[in-house]
């Protein structure tokens, strides 16, 4: 054990340590900066190993591989595979196209380093969780200047055959050698006004771009520099507050893949699901550490709020377009603040998915912890602007004139939320009579809501409705819900939505079909029965005139056309880091589309043909025969937004509050629930759709859950999702769940109020059992 791992063995523990205990610690000299960095290394190297297993034909044992450098050691590589037909029932009578079994191959990035392939699933206890990507330690930060062409200035010049960018890199300090710099400038007295994130650890969704570390967006791409030339804005702006840039979190790479907007390259294997694969082909897949067969996420942030959640750093950025952040600190039992779209940046420098939805999000152990780093990061001239991300150009008046940690409560008496009206979004709870799979978390979070929210802290609860939920005679009713506000709201926000079309070619709402005299709905798409004229039935519906359709809901308005934005946002992004590169006097030439897939390698087939159908988008609109993918998103926030706000005002409501997602953390390769490619439910995109402050803190976890099983389909052409009736029982603490609460851009206060003090009081969060203190 080192001098500086010492320091932390007298009365400081550093899991679980919050940001003002962390500085304690460091002002009493019960630890240093060093000491801190060291000991997150200590835990990346005893838990950031491979927790995934090879799905194969055979079920044989592959050759052993190893990975890349991480914490001064290859990754190993499992040996031992899963026979795909114990997974896949009737594998034998499968006749659709081939299947994309497990594999070891090469990367691109680097043909020394191997990675998975193809179909994976979950380990059991596999006391690793694959958090973190890549670590801010010298030799290993980056593929372009590894191991002695990252040698330090002080030890002599870099041995033949370094990139000449190399003696540039080298003369960033890494993470271990910025604390010995904070330590030796600061001691024991830092300037906690300047730094308020002093000596704080942060890793980063790997989207983020940091100028001392590998940064590909999780993607297996050989860039001549695999580093950017310039810090992200958020990034920058916690380096100059204190905080020691530690590592890029393993995340699915792209931010979720990006979809595909069709084209002609179709791929040439298929994979029966790709639940749990929040996975980076250079990075891996990671899993959930309250159970390593499960998936670590249900969006593309994974790795940022596990290793939060595992105590391999204090905090981490992490982003979301649809699902992103939320998803992580659900499953990973962490609590996170996503504000308001776009109050933080991200889109200018950082590789991005859809940049009307993509926004940075903050994870950290205590909400408390959230609301300080969000403060570190303002501007103290900018405020939270950034020049590259257009969307930052929100209105002053959304951004709170105080510290946002001021509306925390530190502590939370009976009755604390006394006044508060808080609304119960029933929706997020709703789900098929019969299913079990919902069951056990929703009949959790109900009862949690009530008693702790309503009954310990003395908000009063106004539910909305739901056909498919049993109102709560105990409590308050809205006397606007959502069904209302949208039947008042469509018509003049988004009509469109009354026209929509089903995979199956069919009207979405077909009583407003049933009304109206034939009517155009797309080009050469004409239907109706009825003998109003469709304007007449929305002035009707408005006016509270008429029934709305049945169907008219927060889930089924959420479903958006894939808009053409990744084409001219990669494009944007290689553009713009090659040219940085450019002005400092060294050669990107990965700088387009197509040399991105010529140097790309991608664990999925799927993502390689959709990637080379993106490259060929050549308009930012979509065809004119069908919907408009930039149009939707547009209308949709405006309109989720305006439901919102009807909602809250018509109600007299502080703030709402819903159940993050009723489906437990589904095991890795599994089928999706209902097949829904994404697993989720569609409700749960409504807050993200809308671009709202999102609060999401832990609270509980089940032991019982409901896991869909596969079924071979009619033809025997694919797998689909059955749903079972068959329990497993998880050891105690259990799969975590966690409650979000909303509300409109500036209320940020009431919001962090309500939410803190539901933390404070219910005190939840309990750490991943398996991924406990190190031994001495």
């Amino acid at each position: 054990m080192t001098t500086a791992l010492r320091a932390l063995d007298r009365s400081f523990r550093l899991e679980e340590a919050t940001i003002d205990e962390l500085h304690a610690a460091i002002k009493a000299k019960e630890t240093t900066c060093v000491a801190v960095v060291q000991h997150y290394v200590a835990r990346v190297r005893a838990y950031n190993g491979v927790a995934s297993a090879l799905v194969t034909e055979d079920g044989a044992l592959v050759a052993p591989a190893t990975g890349t450098l991480r914490a001064g050691r290859s990754l190993p590589f499992p040996t031992e595979t899963v026979k795909a037909s114990t997974l896949l029932t009737g594998l034998d009578k499968y006749n659709g196209p081939p299947l994309e079994y497990g594999r070891m191959e090469a990367t691109a990035s680097d043909p020394d380093v191997q990675q998975q392939f193809g179909m994976i699933v979950g380990i059991a206890n596999a006391g690793q969780v694959n958090a973190l990507a890549t670590l801010n330690i010298r030799g290993e930060r980056s593929v372009t200047c590894r191991r002695e062409f990252d040698r330090h200035p002080s030890l002599g010049p870099l041995p033949p055959g370094a990139p000449p960018v190399c003696e540039y890199f080298r003369h960033f300090p890494d993470a271990i050698e910025r604390a010995a710099e904070l330590d030796a400038q600061f001691g024991r007295n830092p300037d906690l006004e300047k730094l308020p994130v002093y000596g704080v650890v942060f890793s980063f969704k790997d989207s983020f771009d940091t100028k001392d570390m590998r940064s590909t967006g999780g993607g297996d791409a050989a860039y001549d520099i695999d580093f950017p030339a310039r810090d992200h804005l958020l990034v920058e702006q916690l380096r100059n507050k204190g905080a020691i840039i530690f590592a890029k979190a393993v995340n699915t790479e792209y931010n979720g893949r990006a979809g595909d907007p069709g084209g002609r390259h179709k791929p040439d294997k298929v994979l029966p699901s790709t639940l749990g694969y929040q996975r980076s082909t250079w990075g891996g897949n990671p899993s959930n550490p309250y159970d390593t067969r499960r998936a670590a996420s249900l969006g593309s942030s994974s790795g940022s709020a596990l290793s939060v959640s595992t105590n391999m750093a204090m905090a981490s950025l992490g982003e979301e377009t649809r699902a992103s952040c939320r998803g992580p600190s659900n499953h990973n039992a962490v609590a996170l603040i996503l504000p308001h779209k776009a109050m933080l940046g991200f889109d200018g420098g950082a590789i991005g998915a859809d940049i009307y939805c993509d926004r940075s999000g903050i994870h950290a152990r205590t909400i408390a912890d959230c609301a300080k780093i969000l403060d570190a990061l303002k501007d103290p001239v900018e405020g939270y602007y950034d020049p590259r991300d257009p969307y930052t150009t929100v209105p002053r008046s959304s951004v709170l004139s105080t510290p946002y940690v001021e509306h925390v409560k530190s502590s939370a008496t009976s009755g604390a939320l006394k006044g508060m009206r808080v609304g119960v979004i029933r929706e997020s709870m709703v789900y098929p009579k019969g299913s079990k799979t919902e069951e056990p978390i929703v009949t959790a979070a109900a009862k949690e809501i009530k008693t702790v929210l309503g009954g310990t802290l003395g908000a009063t609860l106004v539910e909305s409705s739901d056909p498919l939920w049993q109102r709560d005679p105990e409590l308050e009713q809205m006397k606007t819900d959502f069904r209302g506000a949208l039947a008042r709201l469509v018509p003049v926000f988004m009509p469109d939505l009354l026209f929509r079309l089903g995979r199956d070619g069919q009207p979405v709402f077909k009583e407003f079909a049933a009304a109206i005299v034939p009517t155009e709905f797309l080009p050469g798409r004409v239907f109706g029965a009825g003998t109003m004229l469709p304007i007449d039935y929305c002035v009707a519906m408005a006016e509270g005139r008429m029934e709305p359709p049945s169907n008219l809901d927060l889930a089924t308005i959420q479903q958006q056309e894939l808009a053409m934005a990744f084409r001219f946002h990669i494009s944007q992004y290689l553009m713009r880091r090659s040219a940085d590169w450019k002005a400092k006097g060294f050669t990107e030439t990965l700088a387009d589309w197509a040399a991105l897939n010529a140097r790309s390698k991608f664990w999925g087939d799927d993502q390689r043909a959709a990637f080379k159908n993106w490259e060929e988008v050549a308009d930012l609109r979509n065809p004119f025969t069908g919907r408009q993918g930039v149009n939707e998103r547009i209308m949709l926030r405006e309109l989720l937004r305006r439901v919102d706000m009807m909602v809250i005002l018509e109600n007299k409501l502080n703030a709402l509050v819903r159940l993050h997602t009723p489906w437990p953390p589904g095991l890795i390769g599994h089928p999706h629930q209902y097949d829904i490619p994404s697993n989720l439910a569609p409700e749960s995109l409504s807050g993200p759709n809308a671009g709202l402050t999102e609060v999401l803190i832990p609270a509980g976890y089940v032991t019982t859950v409901y896991d869909p099983v596969f079924s071979l389909s009619a033809d025997g052409k694919s797998y689909v999702s059955a749903p079972s009736r068959t329990p497993t029982t998880i050891p105690e603490p259990g799969l975590p769940f966690s409650l979000v609460f909303r509300a409109e851009p500036g209320k940020e206060d009431i919001l962090l109020e309500i939410a803190s003090a539901y933390e404070v009081a219910s005190k939840r969060r309990i750490p991943p059992p398996n991924f406990g203190p190190l031994p001495p």
